[in-house]
């Protein structure tokens, strides 16, 4: 069964406070290297920043995401971008490669992820993404379990977020068929345009939502200032502890 995060996706929201997704997703584009011809399924497409540029290489892109309002927003891209999420995917046997960044972390249990996209490659088609990874934003897990444990409640039992280890994923994507011919753990200290406060009302609503509207704003406030001594620099500029796990791998032909 999947696991549905409740995070809310809204495009304006998403382009300001976390800009720096797409923007960052060069490296495994370039791993992807889509060719002119090739049909390829952007899985998590967001607002379809990243999805524009696969097309502009002369690729047919079908995208998909969970998020009506990402869609929506991808869709006035002008691209083939549609409401399904990644755990009930039900394509077949048409795609010459699949391309995930960002997104395959809040898709739970993976399991089921990595068999949709295996259905929907063709033999020989690649599985190129980029995804938390072990590690990936420690500090920030660590405050909001101080902080909502103070409250009573668990912040690893609320967590949407699955961030595997490089040799872990390994093992779940030769399980469903993949040869995997790259995969790596990549730490990447990320530089955020706001303060905490609305990277944690962008990301971690599935972690506050137990708590009284009330109190929300102020268990924020206190995971900040646990952060603050760790995840900014002199100039007072927040840099969260991001961790990526990229990889490419191969269907069987």
């Amino acid at each position: 069964m999947a696991e549905a995060s409740r995070q809310v996706w809204l495009a304006e929201r998403y382009a300001e406070i976390a800009h720096f997704v797409p923007a960052l997703g060069t490296a495994v584009l370039e791993l992807l290297a889509p060719r002119p011809g090739e049909r390829i399924l952007d899985l998590g497409c967001g607002d379809g920043a990243l999805t524009e540029k696969i097309a502009a290489a002369g690729a047919a892109v079908v995208a998909v995401d969970a998020a009506p309002d990402m869609v929506a927003a991808a869709r006035a891209r002008g691209l083939d971008a549609r409401v399904v999420g990644g755990q009930s995917l039900t394509f077949a046997a048409e795609f010459d490669a699949v391309f995930s960044n960002a997104a395959l972390h809040w898709m739970r249990p993976p399991e089921a992820v990595l068999q949709g996209v295996r259905r929907a490659l063709k033999p020989g088609g690649r599985f190129v993404a980029e995804m938390g990874g072990h590690g990936n934003t420690a500090a920030i897990l660590v405050a909001m379990r101080a902080v909502l444990d103070r409250r009573g409640l668990d912040a690893l039992a609320l967590s949407p977020w699955y961030f595997p280890s490089a040799a872990a994923y390994r093992q779940k994507l030769e399980d469903a068929g993949f040869a995997v011919e790259q995969i790596e753990i990549v730490p990447r200290p990320t530089v955020l345009p706001t303060s905490i406060e609305p990277w944690l009302e962008a990301f971690a609503h599935d972690f506050f939502h137990p708590l009284a509207e009330s109190d929300r704003q102020q268990a924020q406030a206190e995971v900040a200032e646990l952060l603050r001594p760790v995840l900014t620099d002199e100039t007072g500029t927040w840099i969260a502890d991001y961790v990526r796990l990229r990889f490419r791998a191969t269907l069987a032909g």
